[in-house]
C-alpha cells in the first residue's frame, strides 16, 4: 500500500499465549531444511505444508535505525508470536535524502540503518517469525522508482523523461541491482550470517505494488520481472521470490479485466507475469473500501469475496502456485466506521484463506495490514492494529485463524 513518512519516528487468553509453542522454531543448523520451499500449490517447511498468517509493519527497519526505539519491533513481534502470526513483511529499501535513509545514493548506505534491518531478522528470528523483504517501492515514499529515476536523471544525459523509465533504462536497472545485490549477500552485523543464508527470511519480494500506466499491456513490467527475478536467483537460491503486485487482472485474459476494482488497468498482469519460472508464488492486494471508496459496505464485501475467489481460482487452475494475501485491511477512518465492520471484513477473509486450504487448493494464507506497538501514532494510517489494545474480537479473529492453520499441518 503507498504509505506517507511521518514527521518524527514514533495477557490475551491462555490458549493464545500458547500458540507460540505451536509454530516451527526457525533454527540455523542443517540451513537448507529450514527454508521455505514451494511445492506445486503449497509452501512447504521441512516436508509438511506451512500455512501463513502475518501481518505488514513496513516500518520496522526505519524504526530500529534508532537503538532506543528497537523496543517497537521487540513488541510488535512478541504480541504477533503470541497471537501465532509466522510471517511479517517489512521494507528493505529507504532511498534518498529523507530520514534514516538506507541508500543515500546509488551504491551509499548507512551502515547504522542497515544494523537496524539486521537487528529485525534477528528479533525475527528469536520469535519464530519469517520475513518478507522488498526491494523497492513502486511509490515515492521511501525514495521507491522515482528516486531511482531522478539519479540515473542526474549521471547520464540520455532521455529518462518517466518514472516509467525505471522498468526499461539500463542504469537505472543497474542501480536496482546494485541494491539487490547490497541486500541479498550482506552479512548480518548481530548473528554473522549472510541474508541469503539466513532461513529467517520467507522470501525477497522485487517491489511493493508496481504499476506502469504508460504501457497498459504490462508487458514491460512482465519483462522486468523476468530480467530481476533471474538476477535475484542468480545471487541466492535458497529464498523464494515473489513480485509484490496487488492482482491486477490484464491483456493475457481480457474476460477477468472486469473484476479488477472499478475495470482498471495499471500495466500489471496477474496471470503471464505470475507464470515466469523465477516468481515462486502469487501475491494480491485487496482494499475494497479504498478502492471502491463511494461504494456501501455490502458492495465492497461482495467485491472481496469474487476478487478473492477468482483469484484463488487461478492460482490453484492456472498458475499452480501458491497464492498468498499478502496485504488487506479495512480503515478505521471510513466513514461510518465501526469494529463490527472490520471483524466482518476480516472474517471473510480468514474464512477465504482457511476454505482454500483445508481443501487442498492454493492456499497460501494471508498479511493483515497493518501491526504497530503502543506509542506509535506518528505512523498511524487508520488500518493499523496494536494487538494489546485491539479489541478482543478482532484479536481473537486473527488469533483463531493461526490455530485452525497450524492445525493443517499435523
Amino acid at each position: 500500500m503507498n504509505r506517507f513518512i511521518p514527521n518524527l519516528p514514533s495477557a490475551f487468553l491462555l490458549s493464545t499465549l500458547l500458540l507460540p509453542l505451536c509454530l516451527p522454531v526457525i533454527s540455523h543448523g542443517h540451513p537448507r531444511n529450514n527454508f521455505v520451499r514451494t511445492i506445486g500449490k503449497n509452501f512447504v517447511l521441512n516436508g509438511r505444508p506451512l500455512y501463513v498468517n502475518g501481518f505488514n509493519s513496513y516500518w520496522m527497519m526505519w524504526v530500529a535505525s534508532d537503538p532506543t526505539q528497537r523496543h517497537e519491533v521487540t513488541s510488535v513481534f512478541k504480541e504477533a508470536a503470541a497471537h501465532g502470526l509466522n510471517v511479517a513483511r517489512t521494507w528493505a529499501f529507504n532511498d534518498g535524502s529523507g530520514y534514516h535513509a538506507l541508500q543515500t545514493s546509488p551504491g551509499v548506505y548507512d551502515e547504522q540503518v542497515f544494523q537496524g534491518l539486521d537487528f529485525v531478522i534477528v528479533e525475527a528470528q528469536k520469535h519464530a517469525i519469517r520475513l518478507i523483504l522488498s526491494f523497492v517501492n513502486n511509490y515515492k515514499d521511501f525514495g521507491g522508482r522515482a528516486q531511482y529515476v531522478q539519479w540515473g536523471r542526474n549521471e547520464t544525459r540520455l532521455n529518462i523523461s518517466s518514472e516509467d523509465d525505471f522498468y526499461t533504462s539500463p542504469i537505472v536497472k543497474k542501480y536496482y541491482k546494485n541494491h539487490v545485490n547490497r541486500i541479498v549477500t550482506r552479512n548480518n552485523s548481530l548473528s554473522g550470517i549472510a541474508y541469503k543464508e539466513d532461513p529467517t527470511i520467507f522470501s525477497w519480494e522485487l517491489i511493493n505494488e508496481p504499476r506502469c500506466e504508460t504501457d497498459p499491456s504490462g508487458r514491460t513490467v512482465q519483462n522486468w520481472v523476468q530480467e530481476m527475478a533471474g538476477y535475484v536467483k542468480s545471487l541466492d537460491s535458497n529464498h523464494l521470490v515473489e513480485v509484490g503486485m496487488e492482482g491486477f487482472y490484464g491483456e493475457s485474459v481480457p474476460k477477468r479485466k472486469k473484476f479488477n476494482p472499478n475495470g482498471n488497468e495499471i500495466g500489471t498482469d496477474f496471470i503471464t507475469t505470475n507464470q515466469l519460472p523465477g516468481i515462486d508464488f502469487a501475491t494480491v492486494h485487496s482494499y475494497p473500501d479504498a478502492w471502491l471508496a463511494s461504494s456501501d459496505e455490502k458492495a465492497q464485501l461482495l467485491f472481496l469475496k469474487r476478487w478473492m475467489k477468482v483469484h484463488i481460482k487461478d492460482a490453484n487452475r492456472v498458475l499452480k502456485k501458491p497464492i498468498l494475501f499478502s496485504e488487506f485491511g479495512k480503515s478505521y477512518k471510513d466513514p461510518g466506521y465501526n469494529i463490527t465492520q472490520r471483524d466482518r471484513f476480516y472474517k471473510i477473509v480468514y474464512k477465504n484463506i482457511y476454505k482454500a486450504a483445508k481443501s487442498g487448493k492454493a492456499g497460501g494464507g494471508g498479511l493483515l495490514w497493518q501491526l504497530m506497538a503502543q506509542g506509535m501514532k506518528s505512523l498511524a494510517d487508520g488500518y493499523e492494529i496494536v494487538l494489546s489494545q485491539s479489541p478482543s474480537s478482532t484479536a481473537a479473529l486473527i488469533s483463531s485463524q493461526s490455530k485452525r492453520l497450524i492445525s493443517l499441518r499435523f
